[in-house]
């Protein structure tokens, strides 16, 4: 939608055909912004198709990087022209010199502000290896990020980055607090080695042993799936469902039909599913690494194991089953914590973000809090 004088935003970003965070954090972006006075945006996807008759080269896996490739430049340069401001999603290493840097490259050399909007827990060793993203990112005119914990890492390398929160979309993920707690657990991260699944599973057959009826769902599909499959049958495990990839606006449903979240990443930012599972009332456990210490404090807001340590997460399931009151404060002190995460505050950061790099615009009233 063009609105006369509101600020033309090109957003480049995944496009949902990629499901992960970044491509579900752009779709809820461009939806709120969608009839706003204040801002016109639009999605420029990573991932563009490809013209009809080169389709068939995306079956194949280095043609289909070469021709998504081609095929992506061409776009940046008709797309990045008619904006005022370039909001550029990224992700680390290759995924970054793939779709973030060809859109700094041309913002640039057409004289765009660009604001670099950095998601990924891998930056620690992504900016320790890259001299290239060290030095984009230092000269882009802004660089946001969705947690206290990139922000830290990003000045450790002398790079300056603002926190905006991720947009928590509430629609549909209705708080109801868990009584009686059953023992009905869901995961739903995507089955990709950092994610680390299985350690999900070894907690799961821990809690199993001790709660026979336990069920647990694992919503998502990745590279790990068969292996997962594989382990979860030499487990010995009952009542595992693999749902497989699910269409954002059906996970809703997931999270009220069950009772516990867990997770068990061995890197991670400040992964939404959490934030969903705080909006829907269930108590969540955890892996502590990454960025989830800033939004989940242990015995506050939910329970903290270190990194693949499989035992610890079962006993903080259990605990959970065995003291279910304490069970419901923390998911009701998580719950309170979710205004942050909502569109008004984040809408009023996004508008001081865009307005600081955009020269001669007028100044909405708002700031942006870092």
């Amino acid at each position: 939608m063009n609105l006369s004088g509101s600020l033309r935003v090109a957003v480049v970003a995944p496009s949902l055909a990629i499901l992960g965070g970044q491509s579900v954090q752009a779709d809820r972006l461009l939806q709120m912004w969608r009839d706003d006075p204040d801002v016109d945006a639009w999605l420029v996807p990573h991932n563009p198709l490809p013209p009809l008759p080169l389709r068939w080269m995306t079956r194949i896996k280095y043609l289909r990087t070469l021709v998504t490739e081609a095929t992506y430049v061409p776009l940046l340069l008709k797309e990045l022209r008619r904006a005022d401001v370039i909001h550029v999603f990224s992700a680390s290493y290759s995924s970054f010199l793939l779709a973030p840097l060809p859109a700094v490259l041309i913002g640039r050399a057409l004289r765009k502000p660009v604001v670099l909007n950095y998601h990924s827990g891998e930056a620690p060793d992504h900016l320790a290896r890259s001299g290239v993203a060290r030095r984009i990112l230092r000269r882009v005119n802004r660089n946001a990020v969705p947690s206290a914990f990139l922000r830290d890492v990003f000045s450790r390398f002398g790079i300056d980055a603002t926190v905006v929160p991720n947009l928590v979309a509430l629609d549909g993920l209705c708080y109801r607090p868990r009584v009686p707690l059953q023992p009905r657990l869901l995961s739903t991260r995507n089955m990709e080695p950092l994610y680390n699944v299985a350690c999900t599973l070894r907690a799961f057959q821990a809690v199993q042993a001790q709660c026979p009826e336990a069920s647990l769902t694992l919503v998502g599909s990745g590279s790990e799936l068969p292996r997962l499959k594989t382990l979860a049958s030499s487990l010995g495990l009952r009542n595992v469902v693999f749902a497989g990839r699910i269409d954002p606006a059906a996970i809703a449903s997931y999270y009220a039909d069950h009772d516990i979240y867990i997770q068990s990443p061995r890197i991670d930012n400040m992964p939404l599913s959490v934030l969903e599972a705080f909006a829907s009332g269930l108590p969540v456990v955890s892996t502590d690494v990454g960025g989830i210490p800033a939004i989940l404090t242990h015995r506050e807001h939910g329970l903290l194991a270190p990194s693949d340590d499989a035992a610890m997460l079962a006993g903080h399931v259990l605990h959970l089953l065995a003291d279910p009151d304490n069970a419901r404060t923390m998911a009701d002190q998580a719950n309170r914590t979710l205004e942050a995460y909502t569109w008004p505050n984040v809408r009023r950061q996004w508008l001081a973000m865009y307005d600081s790099v955009r020269p001669g615009r007028v100044p909405h009233t708002a700031a942006v809090q870092t």
